[in-house]
């Protein structure tokens, strides 16, 4: 089986923001795959992808503390026409990679007990995200 599918996922404020839920369920197709492969894609250059903690929120709050910390707004950056918060967002996006891979297994994505898909959003108003997804599997 191969399935490709695009997603909108709504606008969010700068953060670490857990889509877990709406990236699965926009691929019911998971169910029928026996082993495979799903890969999430984000199309944008300063929003990115991370597997993290899906239960305490602390996490999320201290990466974005983290990463706001050590690419600052306040640099010496070229690139400055999109606003204060666009070239540090390039940066942080760039450490984190634009997508994911994750196994698929007996009709489930196989993540650990405490990981979940992430949505770095890196600008004070990204607007919506697009994500391209690519389930490959064999069924049964």
């Amino acid at each position: 089986m191969w399935l490709q599918r695009d997603v909108e996922l709504r606008p969010r404020p700068r953060g670490f923001h857990l889509v877990t839920d709406e990236v699965l369920d926009a691929v019911p197709e998971i169910a029928d795959v026996r082993a495979g492969l799903l890969h999430v894609f984000c199309r944008h250059t300063s929003a990115g992808l991370t597997l993290n903690e899906n239960a305490s929120p602390d996490v999320r709050h201290d990466l974005r503390t983290w990463f706001d910390a050590s690419v600052p707004e306040q640099f010496a950056w070229t690139h400055t026409l999109e606003g204060d918060d666009d070239m540090p967002a390039h940066v942080k996006t760039s450490l984190v990679g634009p997508d994911l891979t994750i196994p698929v297994g007996d009709g489930r994505v196989r993540l650990g007990t405490w990981q979940g898909i992430t949505l770095c959003e890196f600008r004070d108003r990204g607007g919506p995200r697009r994500l391209v997804l690519t389930l490959s599997g064999a069924e049964g």
